[in-house]
């Protein structure tokens, strides 16, 4: 494993402590914070999807070759999705089961959660993942009232009752099924109209994977869980971001940055450098054009979650043109 670059707090402008007040849940924030999690892998330690076509599905060892598809770009993303949803013979309830013994939720997220709740700040779940899944998930370890705070931007599915049918319903219609920078995008630029003073509110997004670049890349603060292939990227391509083992040491920042984002809106303390990549990618809008944090050469699996149609466009040489390209 790499050392790790400094985290945000480290960065220009230092943090300040968390001092507690009378009440240390209630925290008084003039701009709007809005958060983005991803699911498997983040809120919850394994995958839903992956316990599901291991014991009622392809099983593992299909299932690691179809991974392993999407990495080197064989195969896209949905299609081999479409494979995977599509292997599973089991009615919805029976499979469940097997996910609620097999799941393990990181320990300090209903905690941090509760801390949104207190503080008016929304909780989205955003996945590649079927949505009636997650809510099923969630509802069962969360509770079915606290769950509800929780909105799930996710793809859809057709479950027939016998569970002869897993049909994935895709949100977009790309080579990702869910254009996850596409969806927080949509949702930065609602809260902003809801806005009464039209302020841009501050995204923070929670991630695991390098699937969660497309959301990531359009995150003002980005937390990556430590060990885990996102903060590997951030690494080597020297992103800031903020490693946690838990969501204790979310909420811990998430305090701090609302402190020193109030102090800011106030006029008083010097700026807070949150993540400078968000405005970036928010001006790259060509797929042809490469953000230079990216380096000159990507990799196989960075260009199938950043660039997924180009990727797709790129896997064959341009033999008419006279032209190589290499994926």
């Amino acid at each position: 494993m790499p050392t790790a670059v400094p985290a945000i707090k480290d960065l220009n402008v230092p943090f300040t402590s968390y001092e507690p007040t009378q009440n240390p849940e209630m925290m008084k924030t003039t701009r709007k914070i809005i958060c983005f999690s991803d699911f498997d892998g983040t809120i919850f330690m394994q995958d839903t999807g992956h316990i599901l076509f291991d014991n009622h599905g392809c099983g593992p060892t299909r299932r690691e070759v179809l991974d392993e598809q999407i990495k080197t770009g064989e195969r896209s993303f949905r299609e081999v999705s479409e494979e995977m949803w599509g292997s599973l013979n089991v009615p919805f309830e029976d499979g469940f089961e097997v996910m609620e013994k097999t799941l393990e939720i990181d320990p300090d997220f209903q905690a941090f959660h509760k801390f949104c709740i207190k503080n008016s700040i929304p909780f989205n779940v955003i996945s590649a993942g079927l949505k009636p899944i997650l809510r099923k998930v969630l509802d069962t370890f969360l509770g079915e009232e606290e769950s509800a705070h929780i909105e799930i931007v996710a793809n859809d599915a057709n479950i027939t009752e016998d569970g002869k049918t897993w049909e994935p319903i895709w949100r977009h219609d790309t080579e990702l099924g869910h254009d996850k920078a596409l969806s927080i995008t949509e949702y930065r630029d609602t809260a902003k109209l809801e806005s009464e003073d039209g302020t841009i509110p501050l995204i923070v997004f929670i991630g695991d994977g390098v699937s969660d670049l497309p959301a990531a890349r359009e995150a003002d603060v980005l937390f990556a869980r430590r060990g885990l292939r996102l903060e590997e990227y951030c690494v080597e391509h020297k992103i800031p971001y903020i490693a946690f083992d838990t969501f204790a040491d979310i909420e811990k920042e998430v305090r701090n940055i609302m402190v020193e984002d109030e102090k800011r809106t106030k006029g008083q303390g010097k700026p807070v450098r949150f993540n400078p990549r968000a405005n970036m990618w928010r001006r790259v809008s060509s797929k042809k054009s490469v953000p230079q944090l990216v380096a000159a050469t990507p990799t196989k699996e960075e260009k199938m979650f950043l660039w997924p149609n180009a990727f797709s466009e790129l896997k064959s040489p341009t033999i008419a043109e006279g032209i190589e390209v290499s994926a």
